[in-house]
């Protein structure tokens, strides 16, 4: 028998994982996610159509879906959420709003050891609050928070570090343009798993901001304190960041009050911000360049999409997922070690890979694993595996392999955001920057084993929308 007859006689299965592996082999040696994801899928298409149908036929079925594919996908509602966040965000930063914020956090919290550090952190989780974007939110505090800290004598390393570190948060608090990819994949409500990120985003800024204080005590020449600010000007800070707690009440209200969809609301935020930067005095070419920025992310992240999801196609063809989850919940372990085996799992594909391509390509087989392991999609909280129903259980999973996802940002060699900040900053390297973000992974594996450990602070927020 020949090569290609060979290849044609192989089952779905078969081909399902000689595909993957020749996708993961092409990230490896360097092609971007969402290019070796379209090309693996469109010839995993090709091979397994022209198995069932001849090559003539078979070739041109896996054109026409390679054609259809990309459009039916991204043209969904639900993305629109993505460049209306992502353009609140710039038009927040070329307005001034979000130096009026990280003012105010200084004035509050400067006083604590670190506390420029403590005042960066909870600066990032404030703009996060309008932004959803982790790239956009470090280029923005680099260009704020890190001369600041240098001034004062912060060891740039570490002022570096906290800036890349602090950018992750918005990966989990809402509105989370990852968070909206997840949902979308795994058919889970948007508002849900938007709402859900909140007090996980907290617990992780609080974190951060104990791990900041921490440092700064066992070395004071880290990041000394700034003192000197007095209430009257404390008080003075706040109405120049009101806005941005404006917008982020807009958002919620209309999210989680019932009164418009998630996409209405960022389209509300977005205008609502718009009108603000206008009233400060944004020029025309501030806000060509916010739009210009915003149009340039949102191809970047749409690419991606597209990309993936025809490869996410083709595994639907090869039945890779159905089989991955049956043998995961074959394993003759506790649901919990195969849990942390997952996790560990994308903590070595966070250094080859960045947080969207890797949650695109892997859900579609590791999610139905997990949701088997918990005990099916009907099962309730106290019969299920991890402490949470079915859907509880969708959720929980969403928020968690979203913050483990935010460590390929600040992940040698990919980390997205350490690069970012370094381009920002001509006086740090990306070593320097790689090295000030080591101690912040003990902050998020501190995170996840909290929010693994009591489930009740995901689903709090979006056990008051839905049942779970």
């Amino acid at each position: 028998m020949s090569l290609s007859e060979t290849m044609l006689a192989m089952s779905s299965l078969d081909i399902g994982i000689w595909v993957t592996v020749f996708m993961v082999s092409l990230v490896v040696l360097g092609m971007r996610v969402g290019l070796a994801a379209a090309l693996a899928g469109f010839l995993g298409l090709v091979w397994i159509f022209s198995a069932k149908l001849g090559f003539d036929k078979g070739f041109w079925v896996a054109v026409k879906m390679a054609g259809t594919v990309p459009h039916s996908k991204v043209s969904t509602l639900a993305l629109s959420l993505i460049p209306t966040f992502i353009l609140i965000g710039f038009l927040a930063y070329h307005a001034g709003l979000t130096r009026a914020l990280f003012e105010a956090a200084k004035r509050w919290v400067g006083w604590l050891p670190g506390g420029m550090g403590v005042a960066t952190v909870f600066s990032t989780a404030g703009f996060a609050a309008v932004s959803g974007a982790s790239v956009a939110t470090s280029a923005v505090f680099a260009r704020i928070a890190v001369p600041e800290m240098l001034k004062l004598g912060y060891d740039k390393r570490f002022a570096a570090g906290v800036v890349a570190a602090g950018g992750t948060l918005a990966s989990l608090i809402p509105p989370s343009a990852i968070l909206v990819i997840y949902a979308i994949i795994v058919e889970q409500d948007v508002g849900a798993l938007l709402m859900a990120g909140f007090l996980p985003g907290m617990v992780s800024a609080i974190i951060y901001a104990g791990l900041i204080i921490f440092l700064a005590k066992l070395n004071k020449k880290l990041g000394p304190p700034v003192k000197g600010y007095s209430w009257g000007q404390r008080l003075a800070s706040l109405p120049g960041a009101l806005p941005i707690f404006f917008v982020i009440g807009i958002i919620v209200v209309c999210i989680y009050g019932g009164v418009g969809t998630p996409t209405e609301a960022g389209s509300l935020g977005a205008f609502v911000i718009l009108c603000m930067a206008l009233y400060k005095g944004m020029k025309w070419p501030q806000l060509k360049d916010a739009l210009i920025e915003t149009g340039k992310l949102t191809v970047v992240i749409f690419t991606i999409i597209w990309g993936v999801l025809l490869y996410v196609r083709f595994l639907g063809f090869a039945d890779l997922p159905r089989a991955f989850a049956e043998w995961i919940a074959a394993l003759d372990q506790s649901p919990m070690l195969t849990l942390l085996l997952i996790l560990l799992a994308y903590a070595v594909l966070g250094m080859f890979m960045d947080a969207i391509g890797m949650l695109l390509l892997t859900l579609p087989v590791v999610f139905p694993a997990i949701i088997a392991l918990n005990g099916g999609v009907d099962v309730a909280a106290v019969d299920s595996a991890f402490g949470v129903s079915g859907t509880g259980c969708a959720i929980w999973f969403g928020i968690i392999v979203v913050k483990m996802a935010e460590l390929c940002l600040i992940t040698p060699p990919i980390g997205l955001n350490c690069f970012v900040v370094a381009s920002v900053r001509p006086e740090v390297t990306v070593q320097d920057v790689f090295r000030g973000c080591l101690p912040f992974f003990i902050a998020d594996f501190a995170t996840i084993a909290v929010l693994i450990a009591f489930p009740s602070i995901v689903l709090w927020l979006p056990s008051l929308l839905m049942e779970l």
